[in-house]
C-alpha cells in the first residue's frame, strides 16, 4: 500500500465519482484510477467502494477506512512540513496535543487557524490520553491541548465541546428494538467499564449509573 492509494481513495470519496476524481483532480485516466482502487482493496482485503445509481458510495469497511486514510495523509503532510522547517533556521515552536481518538474532530480546524495566526512558528502535534496531556501541559511540554478537565492540575480550561454518554448493546439485547429507553431500565445490566487511565470519564460514567439506581 502506497500513499497514492490513499490519496486516490480520498479523492474518489470526496468527488463522488471516479471520472470526476480522475480528470478534474488527479489528472489521470479513469481506468488507471480504477486499477489503483482495486489494488488498494486487494491490500486491505475487502471492498471499500461500491458503484450505484447515486454514484460512488462507501461500504461499511470504506467508512471505517476513510478517517484513518485522511489522518495518515495529514500526518505525512505534517512530516513534510517538519522536515522543511528543520532545514531552515531554528524558529519558535508551538506544541498542541489532542486526546487520543479525537484527533479528527479538531486537528483540521486547529491547523487551519494556527497556520494563519502562527506563520513563522513551527507547530508540533501529538496525541495522548487526557491525564497525560494534563501532565505535559503542567510541565510545559505542551502549549495547549484538547482534553477533558483533569483534577489535580492548575490549568485553565475553555469548553469547546461536550461529549454525550452513549450505551452500546448487542443486536439481540432485549432493549435494542426499542426507540427510546429510560435509564432506570439499564439497572441490573452488566457493564464493561472504561480503562483506569480515563479516570475522569470512568468517574462520570459510574456516577451516572449510581444515580440511575437511586
Amino acid at each position: 500500500m502506497e500513499l497514492r492509494h490513499l490519496r486516490y481513495f480520498v479523492a474518489v470519496v470526496e468527488e463522488g465519482s471516479f471520472t470526476t476524481a480522475a480528470e478534474g483532480r488527479l489528472h489521470t485516466s479513469q481506468p488507471s484510477l480504477s486499477r489503483q482502487i482495486r489494488d488498494l482493496e486487494y491490500e486491505v482485503g475487502t471492498d471499500l467502494l461500491s458503484r450505484s445509481v447515486h454514484g460512488v458510495e462507501l461500504t461499511a469497511a470504506g467508512k471505517a477506512f476513510l478517517d484513518h486514510a485522511r489522518l495518515a495523509l495529514m500526518q505525512v503532510e505534517a512530516a513534510v512540513e517538519a522536515a522543511r522547517r528543520a532545514a531552515q533556521p531554528a524558529r519558535k515552536t508551538f506544541a498542541i496535543g489532542f486526546q487520543t481518538g479525537h484527533e479528527m474532530n479538531w486537528l483540521p480546524q486547529a491547523m487551519h487557524v494556527l497556520r494563519d495566526e502562527l506563520k513563522n512558528i513551527e507547530v508540533t502535534v501529538s496525541s495522548n490520553y487526557s491525564p497525560d496531556l494534563a501532565e505535559a501541559l503542567a510541565r510545559g511540554r505542551l502549549d495547549v491541548a484538547f482534553m477533558r478537565v483533569e483534577p489535580g492540575y492548575d490549568l485553565g480550561y475553555h469548553v469547546v465541546d461536550r461529549e454525550p454518554l452513549i450505551v452500546l448493546m448487542p443486536s439481540d439485547h432485549r432493549l435494542t428494538p426499542r426507540q427510546a429507553i429510560h435509564p432506570r431500565e439499564l439497572v441490573g445490566e452488566i457493564f464493561i467499564g472504561g480503562a483506569n487511565k480515563a479516570s475522569v470519564l470512568r468517574a462520570v460514567t459510574e456516577d451516572y449509573m449510581h444515580g440511575m439506581s437511586i
